[in-house]
Formats: structure tokens, sequence, C-alpha cells
């Protein structure tokens, strides 16, 4: 990825983040399994661990940890009910501002 999509990116991570946990509970790895399969391949695990340290000690999410075949029992996220309103509240904010940059896109109109 380029310069500038990085640092689009580092303002949005955190809603990407809590839109895959509101598909399904997930563990850090698969998080940025999942980013990387999506063409996000300069992510790196210590971001998304970073970012899910932050959200859980806000009470976006909930959190429970899980046995792990290999080293310690693995922390598996799942947004819960504050977690849901504030990625309602991060969808109009976007909704918001890619209508702006269209219409700029678009020449003003």
């Amino acid at each position: 990825m380029g310069k500038q999509v990085t640092e689009m990116l580092k303002g949005v991570l955190e809603g990407i983040v809590l839109a895959i946990l509101s598909g399904r509970p997930a563990y850090g790895y698969e998080i940025t399994a999942w980013l990387r399969d999506q063409g996000f391949s300069d992510i790196a695990e210590g971001t998304i661990y970073a970012l899910l340290v932050r959200i859980e000690r806000r009470g976006l999410v909930d959190v429970e940890k899980v046995p792990s075949e290999k080293g310690p029992p693995r922390k598996v996220y799942s947004l819960n009910a504050q977690g849901r309103e504030y990625l309602e509240e991060f969808w109009r904010t976007w909704s918001f501002l890619t209508e702006r940059l269209e219409q700029l896109h678009e020449g003003g109109k």
C-alpha cells in the first residue's frame, strides 16, 4: 500500500475491525489474516492487537479466553451493545464523508 492509503486507513481501521466483529467473534490473528486477504497487506499484527486493547478498554467489545492448541489461551473478541452503537455512528459518519467527497470529486455539483 502507498503512504496515502496507509494514512487514510489509520483513521478508519477501528471501524473496520468493529465491522468485522459485528459479523462474528474473532481473535487478533484472524482479523489480521482477513485484512491481509482483503488486500491490506501492510497491516502489522501489532497494530491490530494494540487496537483491540484500546476498544476493549473503551468497553466496545466483550472478551472470552478460549483454549488454544498451541500456547496460551486466545482472547476472542465479540462486539457488544455499546460497540454496535459505536459502529452505527461510524457508518453514519462514513456515509456523510463519502457523500461529501463524492460531491467534491464531481466538481462540487
